[in-house]
């Protein structure tokens, strides 16, 4: 079922600039039992990507009631939310008066197998670069070019990730995960100052973090750095917490950090779902 400005149907305007230029933002959000997890973070997100982009924000509370009137009879599932500036003229100009467009759509949950949870993933380092720009930076919008080109660069079923550098060969983050990594019982994630999306997930997991005393640091690290970590994980709010048991040659343990968070992940997503935001 898709939702376009609150109808039921399957199409949008061909001169929608979310079409024509990628000028839009999206969410990707887990729903369980007909509750659309952590609703209320990822439109709160969404709105603030449109503050940045000067797209007019619809409202929490349609986005709200049209999300769960879409998600109410799924019992576990994917919803894309999306939001573009609507529909222009030909040019990069934007139209006098922008009319957003909504796009809410379900699909069926990923087949991921159990397994990757409980012993971890193995991942890769993509050649793929992830370009400077702090003005787009954090930020969910549609242009995902870099990352689609990241995880065009292994077809290898034993690979699960992809972990993408910047131009300055920073470590940013997976294809589609934000990465964490814990060094002398301290958690390091990367610093989105200039790249990479800063995705809900990972916000969680730092809040967890510093509500039970445990020490996070962001900032820029190497390919060096990150090889040399007790523990290495990626998260996103499709797939939770992965623990990293391999990049390229170099192996990690699951350690106890990353068994804790995933732990704590499970307990406070339980009771997102049960209280409904």
């Amino acid at each position: 079922m898709i939702l376009v400005n609150g109808e039921c149907r399957s199409h949008i305007e061909i001169s929608d600039r979310g079409f024509q230029y990628g000028d839009g933002l999206f969410e990707t959000i887990a729903v369980t039992n007909g509750q659309p997890v952590f609703i209320g973070r990822h439109i709160d997100r969404l709105e603030a990507g449109c503050r940045r982009l000067y797209i007019p924000f619809p409202s929490t509370e349609l986005l709200t009631f049209e999300a769960k009137k879409l998600c109410q009879h799924s019992s576990k599932a994917v919803l894309k939310m999306i939001l573009t500036r609507g529909s222009g003229g030909r040019g990069y100009r934007q139209p006098d008066v922008i009319q957003t467009t909504r796009v809410l759509s379900l699909h069926p949950f990923p087949d991921y197998p159990d397994i990757y949870k409980v012993q971890g993933i193995t991942a890769l380092f993509c050649d793929t670069r992830l370009g400077l720009n702090p003005g787009l930076a954090g930020i969910k919008h549609l242009n995902r070019l870099e990352q689609i080109l990241a995880r065009a660069e292994w077809t290898n079923p034993d690979i699960q990730e992809g972990i993408m550098l910047d131009m300055n060969e920073h470590v940013i983050e997976g294809t589609m995960t934000n990465l964490f990594y814990v060094k002398n019982d301290t958690l390091y994630t990367s610093s989105l100052a200039l790249a990479g999306v800063a995705g809900i997930m990972r916000g969680i997991i730092m809040a967890m973090s510093y509500d039970y005393g445990f020490s996070v640091i962001e900032h820029t690290f190497t390919k060096d750095e990150l090889l040399s970590a007790d523990e290495v994980f990626v998260c996103n709010s499709i797939v939770g917490i992965w623990p990293i048991k391999q990049i390229a040659t170099t192996c990690f343990s699951v350690g106890e950090r990353t068994r804790q968070l995933q732990t704590w992940l499970t307990q406070f997503q339980n009771e997102a779902i049960s209280g409904g935001f």
